[in-house]
């Protein structure tokens, strides 16, 4: 199978729009055995982050499956007690190390955390001028939280965020906020745990389509221009996942699932944290 789209960052760089995340995904033989086949089968983009926890096994995995360093697109992220000038250096060296890498692709900044973050970005910043990393950009970050690093931002505006993104979830000012600044978004839970299977508005245009509700959802990501990488561990649904590019959402169907927004989180609200 062959899915090759990719969107193109605001330095050049070339990122692909479907990928497979790896939160969750057991450290070892499970994450190892999900990146391997991911990229047999055509993915070239991983997400991980330092805490997941499975670094070694993504990088073991790039390693085994024999496709060239070059030709995959690798993210990871500094966690928020790593987070500051000095100790995203020493963060960053420890990813390289357990990715079995001499660069990343992808280098985010995983929640806000306010002064710390500029300083964090600072050194980000450095690693990226230094050719250590090939884009950098945050995750969680609402709108206030990027106005803040950009005003901040020593000229390096953030190329990615990569926030919280499904049909509860669509948030569509801060979507038009990233897009009017050049900034990629990019979902994370897409397919909410797989609660959208159980959405009836996407079980009627999974038959319409003759495809599942996920693939509905991953399809309507990628129309929207949002990066998305659902996770999985199971080789049935990854390749499931990665079989949206043979067919179109009409604007019609796109919007009824802009309409199922009820700005919803699963995940923790980048705005009230406590971690």
């Amino acid at each position: 199978m062959a899915f090759t789209s990719s969107v193109k960052l605001s330095n050049g760089v070339e990122m692909p729009i479907l990928g497979l995340g790896v939160f969750k995904s057991h450290e070892g033989e499970e994450v190892e055995r999900a990146v391997k086949y991911a990229l047999q089968i055509g993915y070239r983009s991983i997400d991980t982050a330092a805490m997941y926890g499975n670094e070694h096994g993504v990088g073991s995995a790039i390693i085994q499956s024999g496709v060239p360093r070059q030709e995959i697109f690798l993210t990871t992220k500094i966690w928020n007690s790593d987070q500051g000038y000095q100790s995203t250096f020493r963060a960053f060296e420890e990813s390289l190390e357990k990715l079995q890498t001499n660069y990343i692709d992808l280098y985010l900044i995983h929640w806000p955390k306010g002064e710390l973050s500029l300083q964090t970005w600072k050194a980000m910043v450095e690693l990226y001028q230094k050719g250590e990393i090939r884009a950098i950009g945050v995750s969680n970050f609402m709108t206030p939280h990027l106005k803040h690093l950009m005003e901040n931002a020593s000229g390096i505006q953030p190329m990615v965020n990569q926030v919280e993104f499904h049909p509860r979830l669509v948030q569509p000012e801060l979507l038009k906020f990233c897009h009017d600044n050049h900034i990629q978004p990019e979902a994370w839970t897409p397919i909410m745990h797989g609660i959208v299977n159980d959405i009836p508005v996407l079980q009627a245009l999974a038959v319409k389509y003759q495809k599942s509700p996920v693939q509905v959802v991953l399809r309507w990501d990628i129309q929207k221009g949002v990066v998305t990488i659902p996770k999985s561990v199971n080789p049935e649904r990854i390749l499931h996942n990665a079989d949206i590019f043979d067919f179109e959402l009409s604007e019609e169907d796109m919007s009824k699932i802009d309409h199922l927004d009820k700005s919803a989180r699963i995940g923790a609200d980048p705005n009230n944290f406590n971690f």
